[in-house]
């Protein structure tokens, strides 16, 4: 893994997201491409409607004209803005001992650009909140749900704050994200020297096919030369695992994306949402 993508707007939670693709490109030795995109919509918010039967044709013209002017302001100081935040995104890094960055500009749509780039890349960095951030302090970014759901790559979604990572909790259901998260840990320089906590969420002590997945990603992380802490633990998954979470020393976790089917998103929520809403740590989400 070398190349990582670093999706940003400029926000806060952007920012943060620096942080911790610095710290990302240090561990692994690798490159950096920061990626912005002016929203398509932002482009189109200046239409062209036909005015020219109910205000005459001469000052429908003038309109039109003055409208193709603001249009190019427009494109301007979206590209401004562009430049602004790729330069300061790059000082950030640089500041934090990155040496190779690439700077991108798109317009577009970033979940349909993201074909352009994902072949190249091997790991996404975004944050969990965009620009609107503090209009909506509960409400994941529609950007990083999209991504999530249509990138074959691991997705690292960072938090409002930065700390060191020092302790990192796998949540282990045996699914297939969980699966390719627990080869990525065992192969990938990343979380080498650091504390791996693993939890299983069972029904009852009685669930000794939970236990047995738990022991087996207990087996393989012993073999890869880590000490894993590991925990079985009950109840219902989401509340079982944001409060082992709170109650240790946890600065990031890894998991499987969006493991449960569409119809039981929409009724009451997917464990990939209510984890990344409820814990105030970055997190790793495998698909």
């Amino acid at each position: 893994m070398k190349h990582i993508l670093l999706c940003t707007d400029g926000s806060a939670f952007a920012q943060i997201g620096y942080e911790y693709a610095a710290w990302l490109a240090q561990r692994i030795d690798g490159a950096i491409e920061v990626l912005y995109v002016t929203d398509l919509r932002k482009q189109q918010a200046l239409q062209h409607p036909d005015y020219s039967g109910s205000i005459g044709i001469d000052a429908y013209q003038e309109l039109l004209d003055r409208l193709v002017d603001l249009e190019r302001e427009t494109a301007t100081l979206h590209h401004a803005r562009a430049q602004i935040v790729l330069d300061d995104a790059e000082k950030r890094l640089r500041e934090r001992g990155v040496e190779r960055i690439t700077k991108t500009h798109r317009t577009g749509f970033l979940v349909d650009l993201l074909h352009e780039f994902e072949q190249q890349t091997d790991v996404i960095v975004m944050g969990k909140r965009g620009e609107t951030a503090g209009f909506a302090s509960e409400h994941l970014g529609a950007n990083m749900e999209r991504i999530v759901r249509s990138s074959h790559k691991p997705c690292l979604v960072t938090s409002r704050d930065f700390h060191p990572v020092r302790n990192v909790v796998l949540a282990y259901d045996g699914g297939k994200g969980c699966q390719k998260a627990l080869d990525f840990i065992v192969s990938s320089p990343v979380f080498q020297g650091l504390t791996m906590h693993v939890v299983t969420v069972a029904k009852s002590n009685r669930d000794d096919d939970r236990r047995d997945k738990l022991k087996l990603a207990e087996t393989r992380l012993k073999t890869a030369g880590f000490e894993p802490v590991c925990h079985l633990l009950h109840g219902e998954t989401e509340n079982a695992i944001s409060n082992y979470v709170e109650t240790h020393p946890i600065d990031m976790m890894v998991m499987g994306a969006y493991g449960h089917n569409r119809i039981r998103h929409l009724v009451i929520g997917s464990t990939t949402e209510q984890m990344l809403r409820r814990c105030h740590i970055p997190v790793w989400l495998f698909r």
